[in-house]
């Protein structure tokens, strides 16, 4: 398999650590880097739900996606001051939201809520999968402390799920992409998985040109690969 520009094989992650119980004052938190990447994921839980699930029964879970203004290599205004979220942004966090509910029982949830936010500290591509699975650790943190205090009961959590970013650089399939390689993909594609290896979510784009069957393959066992990495580096902070 070819090098890469950081010396990595094609199938090789970047390094990938994680700070759990980053903030003193979150329910939950961890910052969360794969390689310069590095977004701070923070896990809120509220004693209530929106208006569409109250008497219901069960809980919400949603979430929210920031980037610091010197995340990247020039400044980027904050959203706030154009008055509405971009495009991008509002995509990226529903994206996470949905991630997150597909392994939560939301019953035994309760009538509750878990704010996710998601902020990049800094970007160096991959910022929506380091997201996902940094939320996934403080979301498990958050949900550990409901069920130690009897507030909910076992089995909020019915998996893990995590999230990487796999493309064509150069015509050869390549494993968690920095900017530099994902800037200049042939097809770029982000894939979210459970801890089991259920499909969340698949969002692929050919950048440059067309990809067949053989390289979508390739690209997939790539993510399971990197996937499982990441899933055994969650379940040392989540227990399910």
């Amino acid at each position: 398999m070819p090098l890469r520009t950081d010396g990595r094989a094609a199938d090789q992650m970047r390094r990938v650590s994680v700070t759990p119980d980053y903030l003193l004052t979150a329910e939950g938190s961890a910052l969360i880097e794969f390689g310069h990447t590095r977004v701070l994921c923070t896990a809120s839980v509220e004693e209530s739900v929106p208006a569409f699930k109250r008497n219901s029964g069960e809980g919400w879970v949603t979430a929210e996606y920031s980037m610091l203004p010197r995340a990247t290599s020039t400044r980027t205004p904050r959203e706030v001051t154009k008055g509405r979220a971009s495009g991008r942004t509002l995509e990226i966090q529903r994206l996470i939201g949905r991630s997150m509910r597909a392994i939560v029982d939301l019953k035994k949830l309760g009538e509750r809520s878990i704010f996710l936010d998601c902020d990049v500290l800094q970007a160096d591509g991959g910022t929506r999968t380091a997201a996902i699975t940094g939320a996934m650790v403080a979301l498990g943190i958050a949900v550990g402390k409901l069920s130690s205090a009897k507030l909910v009961p076992p089995g909020v959590l019915r998996d893990t799920v995590a999230a990487v970013s796999v493309g064509i650089v150069g015509g050869a399939p390549m494993l968690d992409l920095c900017y530099a390689e994902d800037s200049s993909a042939e097809v770029d594609m982000n894939v979210v998985l459970t801890g089991a290896g259920q499909y969340v979510e698949l969002q692929s784009t050919a950048e440059q040109v067309p990809f067949d069957d053989a390289q979508l393959a390739a690209m997939i066992a790539l993510a399971r690969k990197g996937i499982g990495e990441l899933t055994a580096m969650q379940r040392q902070y989540v227990s399910l």
